[in-house]
């Protein structure tokens, strides 16, 4: 990922979220409790949607690769914060800190285009329902799904490779909990300037044009459900795109806050909270949002329990 003969630095100190040692602990539990119910919220919407056959179409398929995102770019960071809120040493090798944030970028950019693939097939849905089983494909799902994680994978290593060229003969200290682009930027002493405009370009694409076509899909469902009679009917087709517009509201209002500016505008506090919500609890969020105001998923989980206790009693 880079020539380690760049940088004087051997490894990082993770400082983000270093407070007192009663804070540390009270945070530890918190974010103990907030991914244990990450993991299992995740898993759980996992396993439902590949039981019930029921659940095996385009919008469930999405959902599935959404929890696997999630359940990934949490699983990247929270347990070294957890780790580091324990023990005293805060280190994190100059190798171990560029591969969590090329695995970070790869999820969240995966993620960012998934959530617009999922735009469009509710788009399909409510303004084209006719032809959804034709438009929403198997092919074009996979190929929509395989899109999202290349692109991912290649914005990550562009950025990666070219921010581990950067001398860092500054300071070790990250002042942050995880080794995220701007706070490793803030440490170069380095012109970073082109590494900037690259991460930049990279991922400001990527939200621009994703959220141009979530934009573009919930204006056309807007003025598809306006065009509906009956009250029950715009209900109705409101409440299937209801739970992914507000994790789309969530997910990218945060994203936007803390990547597309300028390192010098690198706030500690600030940018912290803004990463702690997306980075740890909205993983935690999305299987709560959309499991709970989804019928079809908890009718999926009553299905497959009783399943369960039928096998049971015929043992």
């Amino acid at each position: 990922m880079g020539r380690r003969n760049s940088t004087s630095v051997p490894s990082f100190i993770l400082m983000g979220l270093m407070d007192s040692e009663e804070t540390q602990l009270v945070l530890f539990l918190l974010f103990l409790l907030i991914y244990l119910i990450t993991v299992l919220g995740n898993v759980g919407m996992i396993l439902f949607i590949g039981l019930d056959l029921q659940l095996h179409t385009p919008m469930y398929f999405f959902l599935t690769h959404l929890s696997f995102l999630d359940l990934s770019y949490s699983n990247v960071i929270t347990p070294k914060t957890l780790q580091n809120l324990l023990t005293s040493t805060k280190s994190i090798s100059f190798l171990g800190c560029f591969t969590q944030m090329y695995f970070f970028v790869i999820f969240v950019a995966a993620e960012c285009l998934l959530l617009s693939s999922m735009a469009y097939d509710r788009y399909v849905a409510i303004c084209n329902p006719l032809h959804y089983p034709v438009i929403m494909s198997t092919r074009l799902c996979c190929a929509l799904l395989t899109g999202s994680y290349v692109i991912g994978f290649v914005g990550s290593t562009v950025n990666v490779v070219f921010m581990s060229k950067l001398h860092f003969c500054k300071s070790n200290v990250i002042q942050h909990f995880f080794c995220d682009i701007s706070p490793i930027l803030a440490l170069s002493c380095s012109d970073t300037f082109e590494v900037e405009l690259i991460v930049y370009i990279c991922g400001g694409s990527n939200l621009v044009a994703s959220f141009i076509i979530i934009s573009g899909s919930y204006m056309s469902i807007l003025s598809t459900i306006l065009k509906i009679n009956s009250t029950a009917g715009k209900k109705k087709a409101f409440s299937t795109c209801a739970s992914h517009l507000l994790g789309v509201i969530i997910f990218y209002s945060t994203m936007i806050f803390t990547y597309l500016k300028p390192k010098t505008s690198y706030s500690l506090g600030r940018d912290q909270v803004a990463s702690v919500f997306y980075t740890i609890v909205i993983p935690m969020l999305n299987p709560l949002i959309y499991s709970l105001r989804n019928k079809e998923v908890k009718n999926a989980a009553v299905r497959i329990l009783q399943k369960r206790d039928t096998c049971r009693k015929l043992k």
